[in-house]
């Protein structure tokens, strides 16, 4: 395997001497190892090699190399070099819209009848509405409107926003137990069939704190590359709830990032049925 990038005559000495050696033996093929960034010397020493009547394979070593490493497509007469792809195919995408409509369609058929008790006691418990809504950043870094049982006597939104907190004077009594039990986040199913969500993804969190965790941790963004969800890898693994520090915020983006580069059906149905026993669990949760 000859490499490039010598000088000149030093190259022509090389190709003489595979041209001899190919020759003079049963040699089926000549792989060149060379640094994609040097094609200008690259070309001119493969085109020294037309004379040999066999193959000849190029191998790129260095930093340009991992380019080759990557998909190609074909634009008409141009390649391009997928440098990047979507966290889900078009198919996988599809597949797991189908899981959030009819998942999340039959939970509330089912949880009709519970979902209207509750809203009538948080009626009778505290004077407002019993729905929360809050603008929360997406999918691609677009906002929505999140759906919530009213918990808290305050309805913030905007640029500041203050997290909920252990025994908060703002909890309501009602909400207090919501809260403990997630059961404030079913709303959100409304969420999941309208598409702003699915049942499974990274938590979605209030534009201010969006903001602010952005600044504070380098790789929060990449969240945004799939919908958020009513439950994640995150959450199972016990963070959930308030981030009031750093390192709490890196360890849920880990979780999360873990999730998207690892993403299938199965891990998605995992989190499914793990969520019912970390939910029992209430670890951070208040």
């Amino acid at each position: 395997m000859p490499r490039t990038g010598a000088s000149s005559n030093h190259r022509k000495r090389l190709i003489d001497v595979v041209v001899r050696h190919a020759r003079g033996t049963d040699i089926e093929e000549v792989i060149v190892e060379a640094d994609p960034n040097r094609w200008p010397e690259l070309r001119e020493f493969i085109a020294e090699l037309r004379v040999l009547p066999v193959p000849v394979v190029f191998v790129p070593v260095g930093a340009g190399s991992e380019m080759f490493g990557r998909p190609t497509r074909d634009f008409r007469n141009a390649v391009g070099v997928e440098v990047q792809r979507r966290p889900l195919t078009h198919v996988e995408c599809a597949a797991k819209r189908c899981i959030d409509i009819i998942g999340a369609g039959i939970c509330l058929i089912l949880l009709m009848p519970p979902l209207a008790l509750i809203a009538a006691a948080i009626k009778l418990d505290s004077a407002g509405p019993v729905f929360f809504r809050q603008q929360r950043c997406g999918f691609n870094g677009r906002s929505f409107t999140i759906y919530k049982f009213r918990t808290m006597r305050v309805l913030e939104d905007g640029c500041s926003v203050i997290q909920a907190a252990p025994r908060d004077r703002r909890v309501t009594r009602v909400g207090r137990w919501l809260r403990r039990t997630s059961v404030d986040e079913l709303p959100q199913l409304l969420n999941v069939l309208e598409g702003s969500m699915s049942l499974v993804g990274p938590r979605p969190h209030a534009i201010a704190h969006d903001t602010e965790f952005d600044l504070a941790v380098q790789q929060y963004a990449y969240r945004r590359r799939v919908k958020p969800g009513l439950t994640g890898w995150a959450q199972i693994h016990g963070s959930r709830g308030p981030t009031p520090t750093r390192a709490l915020i890196e360890q849920r983006v880990t979780y999360d990032l873990w999730y998207i580069d690892n993403w299938s059906l199965q891990l998605d149905l995992a989190i499914l049925l793990r969520t019912p026993m970390e939910v029992l669990r209430s670890r951070n949760a208040f």
